[in-house]
């Protein structure tokens, strides 16, 4: 997935977790927006980014969709 690590088993980013919590979602509400992940990898997932923050930032960064592509009416 773009070189950055992965939810083992699935084809989701370990970003994709980390970027729903940064949205104040708990870790019982990231698993009814990505219902294929259990509630045990979503707290593997927050756990693994608490050990490798640095990286998964960088690629929550270079993932970051540009703000002059984001429609106005999104915040």
């Amino acid at each position: 997935m773009g070189g950055g690590p992965i939810i083992k088993g699935t084809r989701t980013p370990v970003r994709a977790v980390v970027e729903n919590r940064r949205l104040d979602l708990s870790p019982e509400e990231i698993v009814i927006h990505l219902p294929h992940l259990t509630l045990a990898q979503v707290f593997d997932a927050l756990s693994y980014y608490s050990d490798h923050q640095e990286e998964i930032d960088a690629f929550i960064e270079e993932n970051k969709i540009p703000q002059n592509r984001v429609h106005p009416s999104v915040k």
